[in-house]
């Protein structure tokens, strides 16, 4: 066991010393260490009732004859965090989380362990972490929040982001947006939507890292305890058939990733973190796969924003086994994984059938032949951008107007808000990128503010920065390379007529390469917007979006 570095031989007698201090017996050494990794606190919607699941998790561990051991990760919460500096910190936790884990597990000689994320950052920092450790490890989260009711519908966080430009044009009343601020996150758990933290939690159930289940049983349901249960047992179980992280992430589960991902529609983001996670396995992900899956792949699920559907009904649906076993059905998933079960993920699915089809529609009967993200590519965005394709209005799939420029989000919530935005145009936002932010800020204060105020059907923002999955609308982002790194994004002035072809895969600026080429002559360098701490070590470090914004 990895763990007789740190607890077998004479030479070990201080570090058994230590163990001991701690409460450790001799007949509890003498069984692997289990390293329990959480990110629970008391900021976080998603993460106050980790502490439930981490004392269920131990006690499967304990049932199948480990010990374990609990750290802790940090976490921040994106919603929280939106609108303001603190969004700059956001994506950067990543790889802070990715490190301090192996750090941990390095220092300690762990024999195998479980990841206890939920929520945006911490789920895909997570999974980065167990692929370069690659030790045994299990996937379970704190789960979903329910959705809220308000005059008789279903809502979420990000109705209360869009409620707050319904109040700026005169669309709602300060009280009806009070009262929706009290009913709209009615329990713990991830945000109730097909945003980041769910988006990946389901992504991380078809990778084959977390059990059946992990992504749709709500936060508040005794079923998440018993998952959690199954998780420390399962974790000793691939402990005993050394199955690693990397023989469960490869080539062919990375691309089941992808399918459900485009099947579900999930949030831009995923692309984002699930490139970083194939670069620790050891894969290359070039972003065209997104495009190339999206042509075969039906998107046949439409959650929050897309819909008034939530997570809780995709889970009454038959959840994400229903999903991958309704895809199936047109060969569109590889059967023969392995998964932290142990077994085959199309064991996993046998018999996993879908229970309501206006949740989860058939395959042959989907919302779209093409999956729920697309890539772009042109003049303004040479290695990519992306954009959430199942939440863009049909009459926004095409369309060309005059830019309006802002070199940061606050300065466009402004102009949003001030009513110089008007139908038509096309919203840039730049130096938001990972360089540029940095720390490529989430925008969901503006593409809520123009869905608010009405504009979603006729106005597109496009940015280096990225979106919340909460977004709806022709919001693109991740446009590469950056401004900051010399992007023709940086060239753009306000009046350039832009062309955007969701179905053509285009993103075009209809500005001459000889007058682009002047203005970079003419370029004013942009002084980095943050020169000490954390944030500015992450700016020297990081790469550009469509490799992932890891480090380099």
């Amino acid at each position: 066991m990895r763990s007789d570095m740190v607890k077998k031989g004479i030479a070990r007698a201080p570090h058994r010393a230590l163990f001991k201090a701690i409460g450790l017996s001799d007949r509890e050494l003498e069984r692997p260490l289990i390293g329990i990794v959480t990110s629970q606190n008391d900021i976080i919607p998603g993460h106050i009732n980790l502490d439930k699941i981490v004392e269920a998790t131990k006690k499967g561990v304990l049932i199948s004859g480990g010990t374990p051991l609990v750290f802790p990760t940090i976490g921040v919460c994106d919603g929280i965090a939106m609108g303001h500096e603190g969004m700059k910190y956001s994506l950067a936790t990543r790889e802070l989380i990715a490190d301090s884990v192996e750090c941990m597990v390095k220092a300690h000689g762990f024999d195998a362990l479980v990841f206890i994320p939920n929520c945006d950052k911490i789920v895909p920092g997570m999974i980065m972490a167990a692929l370069r450790l690659n030790i045994p490890s299990v996937f379970v989260s704190g789960g979903p929040m329910l959705a809220g009711k308000y005059k008789g519908e279903a809502v979420s966080l990000s109705t209360l982001f869009e409620a707050v430009g319904s109040v700026e044009s005169g669309k709602m009343t300060k009280e009806e947006l009070k009262e929706l601020e009290c009913k709209s996150c009615p329990t713990c758990g991830s945000c109730s939507g097909m945003f980041t933290a769910n988006s990946m939690n389901c992504l991380t159930e078809v990778l084959g890292l977390g059990l059946p289940g992990n992504g749709t049983i709500p936060a508040v349901y005794s079923e998440r305890i018993i998952l959690a249960k199954h998780a420390g047992m399962a974790v000793m179980n691939l402990l005993k058939n050394n199955i690693k992280p990397r023989d469960i992430v490869n080539e062919k589960s990375i691309k089941n990733a992808l399918a459900v991902d485009m099947a579900l529609g999930c949030s831009t983001n995923s692309v984002l973190h699930l490139t970083a996670i194939a670069n620790e396995a050891k894969l290359q992900m070039n972003l065209d796969i997104i495009n190339e899956m999206s042509s075969k792949v039906p998107n046949i699920c439409k959650l929050a924003p897309a819909s008034n559907i939530h997570i809780q009904d995709l889970y009454e649906a038959g959840g994400i086994s229903a999903v991958i076993n309704e895809l199936s059905k047109k060969d569109l998933i590889d059967l023969e994984c392995i998964t932290a079960t142990g077994k085959t993920i199309g064991e996993n699915v046998k018999d996993k059938k879908v229970l309501n089809y206006d949740v989860i529609k058939h395959v042959e009967r989907p919302y779209s032949k093409t999956g729920g993200i697309a890539v772009l590519r042109g003049n303004l965005a040479v290695d990519g951008a992306v954009v959430k394709r199942s939440a863009v209005l049909p009459e926004m799939l095409v369309h060309q107007g005059p830019a309006k420029v802002f070199d940061s989000e606050e300065e466009a919530v402004e102009a949003i808000f001030n009513n110089k935005i008007v139908a038509g145009d096309v919203i840039v936002i730049r130096y938001e990128g990972p360089k540029g932010g940095p720390g490529m800020r989430e925008m969901l204060s503006p593409t809520s503010a123009i869905s608010g105020m009405g504009l979603d059907k006729s106005v597109a923002l496009i940015t280096d920065g990225r979106f919340s999955g909460a977004t709806r609308g022709a919001s693109i982002g991740h446009v590469s390379p950056e401004a900051a790194e010399g992007g023709v994004i940086a060239l753009v002035e306000t009046g350039d007529i832009i062309s955007i072809d969701i179905n053509s895969g285009k993103l075009e600026l209809l500005v001459n390469k000889d007058v682009l080429e002047e203005r970079r002559k003419n370029i004013v360098k942009v002084e980095p917007k943050i020169k000490e701490g954390y944030l500015a070590r992450y700016a020297k470090l990081v790469s550009s979006a469509n490799t992932g914004a890891v480090y380099k």
